[in-house]
């Protein structure tokens, strides 16, 4: 009787894929190693069963070299055999290296049946394996599937039966890597063809000089297709929502209330000129749903849909390997650009993605970057909308102040704190046409999830500011900081209470600067405030889980002093 059903496989073969076409459920899956940290969990109905299904890490072999291996091979020790089943995801176009997995899978005797995945693209890269020699050779059920598609699932689930317990002799590395030769002889054909074009990108994109054009092409034209993308969604969408439907609502709903009473207050803020203004008036049903769903939410869309194009296409990996010797001067590898890029995005993903990191130096180091040093998207709709009507120089200026933070930062942090960063082998996948279909149930579950989160905490942070200025508890707070603020950074003592909600949430706080009637350089200045500051609470959450007490208090102290030095620079110096 099966009770438990393991996904076991290199990095980058699909595993997720193959996960959600079982079960159903659909996890984010990306083309690039290292997306499954932990592990998932659904449920396969086979037949009147309801049997549990676990997606783990990805892993090259058990004998552990990391913590996703170590996590991998002892979820797999925990049951007994007999009640188990092992599918090992295999990369047809990768059969030799992936191989040694199932070999090792064969030998602790687990019952195995093995899914060579990616079917079709062997096919078209002139690879041609005769499945049913390799069965006959390892003794194991061998299914083709194309888990994309749905090709060969059905037959995986049927055949999942036939996988048992079996003895085998085990082998020395040495033998065990000639007994994959003689396999790869026996059943794999190569067809000779020239290089496609699409081979040929693939070379160039990992080249110092034509890598670094493309990586430059890329990145400028994923923050302009952002752009356009979110400004059209709000100008044709969201803005005609709030006006033309939501405010005659509101105006309706509120009809006969006293303008200065405790309850329009909260709920609507204050007038503009006798009228609501969604950007300007701070309550709770006109300013806080407007920032998340008429400012935020169309460029998180547009974000989050080029993030998932490029994962899937397998270009993150590429530019993980040209950013490799800057990284490995700021204490971090290639690698470590999947969690960077995650966290323009969103942080909280972004520092928990840096589990895949061996170290709690090298943790600490990419945490802190991503906190101080990368906008997340929330933050960088609100920079567009804020600065947007001065220019591009003024936008391109906060990322210029940013990047620049990230450099020089991660200089001192690596010189700083004493040990080591472990060099981590990459895997370059080959460049896929991603599936429509799974784009957007990736792009559906992440601005699910951000909703999910940010939502409340909007809500909870412009009431609990509307509370303090309605109370005036708000000039208290004003006259204690003013002197910094208003001496070392230039801005007006009205600026404390934004720079104060940015604690709780950073799109709030950059919205509500707007009705303060800043100039240019105010406006930047303040803005690159809170873009050097931790982007909202949850990220004190995630990195006192993930890091502790001690390194939360350390990353704090470092936000704080770079802040300050920073607001104090552009005030006197730079902006002069």
């Amino acid at each position: 009787m099966i009770k438990k059903i393991y996904l076991v496989g290199n990095p980058n073969v699909g595993k997720s894929v193959v996960f959600s076409r079982l079960t159903g459920v659909h996890v984010v899956s990306s083309n690039y190693p290292g997306t499954t940290i932990g592990f998932t969990e659904g449920y396969l109905q086979l037949g009147n069963s309801k049997i549990e299904v676990l997606d783990l890490p990805g892993v090259y072999s058990l004998e552990p070299a990391s913590s996703a291996e170590e996590v991998a091979f002892s979820l797999l020790k925990q049951h007994p055999k007999d009640e188990i089943v092992v599918i090992n995801i295999i990369d047809s176009t990768n059969l030799e290296r992936n191989l040694l997995l199932t070999l090792q899978l064969i030998e602790e005797g687990f019952p195995l049946i093995a899914c060579l995945n990616m079917c079709d693209d062997a096919g078209h890269r002139g690879i041609h394996i005769d499945y049913q020699k390799l069965e006959k050779l390892l003794d194991i059920p061998v299914i083709p599937t194309c888990a994309v598609t749905g090709i060969g699932i059905k037959l995986l689930i049927e055949r999942m039966q036939e996988a048992a317990p079996k003895s085998r002799q085990r082998l020395i590395h040495e033998e065990r890597w000639k007994e994959i030769g003689r396999i790869i002889e026996e059943v794999q054909h190569l067809e000779h063809r020239h290089h496609t074009l699409r081979e040929m990108l693939e070379d160039a994109s990992v080249r110092p000089l034509t890598g670094l054009l493309i990586a430059a092409g890329v990145i400028y034209t994923l923050f302009k297709v952002v752009r356009f993308i979110g400004e059209s969604i709000i100008s044709k969408i969201t803005d005609p929502v709030f006006s033309n439907f939501y405010q005659p609502i509101l105006e309706k709903l509120t009809l006969g209330w006293q303008e200065k009473s405790f309850w329009f207050h909260l709920l609507i803020g204050d007038l503009i000129n006798g009228k609501i203004d969604f950007r300007q008036s701070l309550g709770i049903l006109t300013t806080a749903p407007y920032i998340e769903f008429g400012m935020v939410l169309p460029y998180l869309i547009s974000f989050y849909f080029i993030l998932s194009l490029l994962e899937d296409i397998g270009y993150l990996p590429r530019l993980a390997i040209l950013l490799d010797n800057l990284l490995h001067c700021l204490g971090l590898h290639g690698y470590a650009v999947i969690p960077l890029l995650l966290g323009f995005g969103c942080n909280v993903p972004g520092i928990l993605s840096t589990r895949v990191l061996e170290s709690k130096r090298e943790r600490f180091i990419a945490s802190t970057l991503i906190s101080i040093g990368i906008p997340c998207v929330p933050l960088q709709a609100m920079i567009f909308g804020l600065l947007g009507k001065f220019g591009g120089p003024y936008v391109g200026g906060v990322y210029l102040v940013s990047f620049s933070l990230i450099i020089i930062l991660g200089l001192i942090l690596n010189w700083a704190l004493k040990g080591y960063s472990p060099e981590f082998i990459l895997e370059i996948p080959p460049y896929r046409l991603p599936l429509l279909t799974m784009l957007l149930k990736k792009l559906y579950f992440r601005i699910k999830g951000f909703l999910i989160e940010a939502v409340p905490v909007v809500l909870i942070g412009v009431l609990f500011v509307n509370i303090l200025l309605y109370f005036k508890l708000f000039d208290f707070i004003t006259g204690v900081f003013a002197p910094v603020i208003t001496g070392l950074f230039g801005l007006p003592k009205e600026a404390v209470v934004s720079l104060a909600v940015g604690f709780l949430r950073k799109d709030v706080a950059v919205g509500m600067l707007m009705p303060l009637g800043l100039t240019a350089k105010q406006l930047f200045i303040a803005a690159t405030l809170l873009a050097v500051s931790f982007p909202c609470v949850a990220i004190f959450v995630v990195l006192w889980k993930e890091l502790g007490v001690k390194y939360l208090i350390k990353a704090i102290l470092i936000m704080l002093l770079v802040s300050i030095i920073m607001g104090t620079l552009l005030n006197f110096v730079i902006l002069r």
